[in-house]
């Protein structure tokens, strides 16, 4: 007996690793060497190619596809239809797979609907990535971005509201943790 929940009609390829409490809905593929953390929620037609690594906590949304390469942290939400890419210059007539690149998702980040994400690409804890953004570059800690590139437009707090600075400084107005920024790098800091 498993301590996680796959579907019927979803694969789950030997030598997948899933951690307890998961849920796999429908027309899944889990590759071999694939690791999915625990209490992991995955919607239908969800990809987890080999050797991809997800946290605990994790939310996939219907139809994304996680290719080798990709690395996910605890907490992160991944919205519909998001995609990463892990070549940069794909050709169908030439076998680039000794080329694939990393991209790191890190703790608490949430990628919204129908986002690419280009890969070599790290994506900054708490960071919000707006419906529909094309991210070519790393994205900070906090930051919120959107548009074709993706450029930082704010900043949001780890509870999901935007939090707006003065000066160096911003409380947010929902959960009241404290943060501090200089430059484009933000901290949450003790009250």
């Amino acid at each position: 007996m498993t301590d996680y929940f796959v579907h019927e009609s979803s694969y789950i390829d030997e030598g997948a690793e899933i951690g307890a409490g998961t849920k796999i809905w429908h027309f899944c593929h889990v590759m071999p060497r694939a690791k999915i953390g625990e209490r992991c929620n995955i919607g239908q037609n969800v990809l987890v190619s080999s050797d991809v690594t997800i946290g605990n906590n994790v939310k996939i949304q219907n139809n994304v596809s996680l290719y080798t390469g990709v690395t996910i942290e605890d907490d992160v939400f991944l919205g519909p239809s998001m995609v990463f890419t892990n070549v940069i210059n794909p050709r169908s007539h030439v076998n680039r797979k000794d080329e694939y690149q990393k991209t790191l998702v890190r703790k608490g980040a949430s990628i919204g609907a129908n986002a690419t994400i280009v890969c070599g690409t790290t994506l900054g804890q708490y960071c919000f990535v707006g419906a529909g953004a094309v991210v070519t570059k790393n994205v900070p800690d906090y930051a919120l971005v959107y548009g074709t590139p993706a450029k930082i437009k704010g900043w949001m707090c780890q509870c999901g509201e935007q939090i707006k600075f003065d000066n160096e400084r911003a409380t947010c107005i929902k959960c009241g943790k404290n943060y501090m920024k200089q430059n484009q790098v933000v901290v949450e800091k003790e009250a």
